[in-house]
């Protein structure tokens, strides 16, 4: 029996669906997309493809839109309206709904949203408050508009259950980590699952024959080992604070550096509500942070120099906006390069290949080659043609492609990553989850 799943994607600014036909067992078939962004920057855009014809393309939105609820109802109005989407004539037809949760705590497999788990899915808000509440609002609307579908959690932090002891540890008093959960969790792990899985299958191994590190470089920057298939270290920790700097977020800096900026760093933030509890310094290093607070913009391409935003500014103004482009894009690099050395020594050499995902993983020849250029003490090589023209071969069905030099170990590949997807997949091929 088939089913229509909804892969819900509840970012910081945007709400990205994508649906799909499955059945049990087999890769799920993505049908329609729809993503509403813009959320923190009115006004917000719907845009709404089904299957490759783009029906609605950046349409500025007339609804009352505020925050994420709003957009996934929107969303949601928009595939029931749809004449010519006869898999959802009515919101019965929704048979799954697969949340992306960023912090899952223990939670080792996506899991069935009951109340037991949904309370303690609350509970976690206070280990991530700037990530689980936006999706958890949208569980709840769910649970309330779609009495008849099965709501999945998929976690980001799941993937990296597997991280040894001695590497998830924190030297702290270990009696206070226990009781307060203290320890690396991890996170882009939904991400991290579907480029093993796609680049074993590249390379003709099985997941559990691969060891990689894999770099999930976007707004948010992670980076991954990956031994035998399985998360063996990770850059973000406790939160996803932690590792490398981001389009807003500090990334990893000295402990006490907070306390050094300013004097009220220890206090709520006007931001707080009654349910999210945001300390001025989770505010500072997670949005006044990175990028932004280095160049003024958080456009990636625009530090990378692959667009341009300067306009009509003098030449000295213009002079000081591309020698604090150039420190963004060179700090980016080295911290990069930074968990790529260090996670090859983690896996004693035993790599099969250095991969690239995510926004500016994908789309960044500049990036892409500065990296491999530090790391070339490592053995890794670009094929300088084949970087410069991903993705040009095959239009847009490519998912994984090779542009290291021909003939050379470990291989340099770019995957173009598919969260929805894989937590589609992950509902499809479990019985427990399909609701058998």
């Amino acid at each position: 029996m088939k089913k229509v799943i909804l892969a819900v994607n509840a970012g910081s600014s945007s709400v990205k669906v994508s649906v799909y036909s499955a059945e049990l067992g087999q890769p799920p078939a993505q049908i329609a997309e729809a993503q509403v962004s813009g959320l923190t920057a009115a006004p917000a855009t719907l845009k709404y493809l089904r299957g490759a014809q783009a029906v609605i393309k950046n349409r500025e939105v007339d609804e009352k839109v505020n925050g994420q609820r709003d957009a996934f109802s929107l969303i949601l109005d928009t595939l029931v309206r749809d004449h010519d989407l006869p898999e959802i004539k009515c919101k019965d037809d929704i048979g799954i709904i697969c949340h992306r949760i960023v912090h899952g705590g223990d939670y080792t497999k996506p899991q069935l949203i009951l109340d037991g788990t949904y309370h303690h899915l609350e509970e976690l808000n206070d280990l991530a408050p700037l990530h689980n509440a936006n999706s958890l609002g949208i569980v709840h609307l769910c649970i309330q508009e779609l009495p008849g579908a099965r709501n999945i959690a998929c976690f980001d932090s799941q993937f990296h259950s597997t991280i040894p002891e001695h590497i998830r540890t924190y030297p702290i008093n270990q009696d206070i980590a226990r009781s307060n959960r203290l320890r690396k969790y991890g996170f882009h792990g939904i991400s991290y699952s579907f480029i093993t899985r796609a680049t074993a299958e590249f390379l003709g191994k099985k997941p559990d024959e691969v060891n990689l590190i894999a770099l999930h470089l976007g707004s948010g920057a992670s980076a991954c080992a990956i031994k035998a298939g399985k998360s063996w270290d990770t850059s973000m920790g406790l939160t996803p604070l932690a590792g490398l700097p981001g389009a807003t977020r500090s990334g990893s800096v000295d402990p006490s550096l907070v306390f050094h900026y300013a004097s009220d760093v220890g206090k709520l933030s006007p931001a707080s509500t009654k349910d999210l509890h945001i300390s001025r310094a989770e505010e500072i290093l997670n949005k006044e942070s990175g990028w932004k607070a280095l160049t003024g913009t958080t456009n990636f391409a625009v530090i990378a120099g692959q667009s341009d935003d300067d306009g009509g500014s003098s030449s000295s103004s213009s002079s000081s906006s591309s020698s604090s482009k150039r420190l963004a894009f060179d700090l980016f690099v080295d911290r990069v390069c930074g968990f790529v050395g260090s996670y090859f020594v983690s896996l004693r050499g035993r790599v099969d290949a250095l991969v690239f995902a995510g926004g500016i993983g994908e789309k960044s020849a500049r990036l892409r080659a500065a990296v491999v250029e530090q790391a070339a003490c490592l053995g890794f090589a670009l094929d300088e043609r084949a970087n410069n023209e991903v993705g040009a071969a095959d239009g847009e069905g490519w998912v994984v492609q090779d542009v290291g030099r021909e003939g050379v170990t470990p291989r340099v590949l770019v995957c173009r990553t598919d969260e929805q997807f894989e937590m589609a997949r992950m509902c499809a091929e479990d019985e427990e989850l399909w609701g058998v």
